[in-house]
């Protein structure tokens, strides 16, 4: 993809009560689909407020996280809210609910035809919409634990120099310390899955996605055969860094059919297929660590005709380059 022309950041955004479900097979942070899906919704707002702005790319950084479920041994529970009493005045059915609050910052790549005059005040109006909008189904609220100043949105036009361009990102990083930006990491999938068929060649991608979601513990022996033998245990981790499971989309488990030819579907003007999510292994990294802005931006890469309707990032490139 082009590089990146102009940066909106929205800093030290709290958000209460974000879902913290982010697949069936996954839980913690949102789904990025959340981020690309709020990023959507905002440009539609955009579009009624007739600002000339277009949004292409999002990053995420988050500075905070807290779970709302309980700590402390193998199995945590999330907290759950009572519902109000149904029609016949009984008690509802409880429906379990993940919830976590968040303080993130909100990295958005922009194309925009408006003068650089303009360019602070749009930031301005752009960041008052989303204080009114849902953040992966969680309410934006005041942040009270960072100043003012430091929560104020921010258009940042790149040079087209390098080297002018890698200071205006520097500066950029150091704002966001300390934080993580959640990457994608294809490529750890990818080795590991042939790894993997070294010593299994049935093994599959299922496997290596799993594999690579757990700490695996060995038990080898100390000095074997003799007297003072002893089991020692270590823990395994075939690469280095903070990797986690995530969700990255949807794949097709039918075929397209047309409006409304699916009883029930909630859209009646839009064509219907069933899917099912798509994992992959994300990585938590400083944004001391990037060397670009697209390295920690998410972006849209749909293949209709192959039924994949997924989200990407180009992190992994650079950094299995290296």
């Amino acid at each position: 993809m082009s590089e990146v022309k102009n940066l909106l950041v929205l800093p030290r955004l709290r958000v209460q009560n974000a879902n913290a479900i982010s697949s069936p097979m996954t839980w913690g942070f949102p789904a990025m689909s959340a981020f690309v899906g709020l990023m959507h919704a905002l440009e539609r707002k955009l579009a009624e407020a007739s600002l000339p702005v277009a949004l292409g790319r999002v990053g995420v950084i988050c500075h905070d996280f807290e779970a709302q479920a309980t700590e402390g041994g193998y199995i945590r529970g999330f907290h759950l809210t009572r519902n109000p009493v149904d029609k016949t005045g009984g008690t509802a059915a409880i429906v379990e609910e993940g919830r976590v609050h968040l303080d993130i910052t909100l990295i958005f790549s922009i194309d925009t035809g408006a003068v650089e005059s303009e360019h602070e005040n749009i930031a301005k109006q752009i960041g008052e919409i989303v204080s009114g909008m849902r953040i992966a189904g969680g309410s934006v609220i005041p942040n009270r634990a960072v100043p003012s100043h430091k929560q104020r949105p921010q258009w940042v036009t790149l040079d087209d120099k390098e080297d002018e361009r890698y200071k205006q990102f520097a500066r950029l990083k150091r704002r966001w310390l300390p934080g993580f930006a959640l990457t994608l990491r294809d490529d750890y999938l990818t080795e590991h899955l042939q790894t993997l068929q070294q010593q299994n060649p049935d093994a599959s991608l299922l496997d290596a996605w799993l594999d690579l979601s757990r700490l695996n513990h060995v038990c080898t022996l100390e000095n074997e055969g003799e007297p003072n033998e002893k089991p020692v245990w270590q823990t395994q981790r075939p690469y280095r860094g903070w990797l986690v499971p995530i969700p990255v989309g949807y794949g097709a488990i039918s075929d397209l059919f047309q409006p409304s030819e699916v009883a029930n579907a909630r859209d009646t003007k839009t064509p219907f297929r069933f899917v099912e999510s798509l994992y992959s292994m994300g990585e938590w990294v400083s944004p001391h660590r990037m060397k670009q802005p697209e390295d920690l931006l998410w972006y849209v890469d749909n293949d209709e005709e192959a039924g994949l309707y997924r989200l990407n990032n180009d992190y992994y490139l650079r950094a299995s380059a290296q």
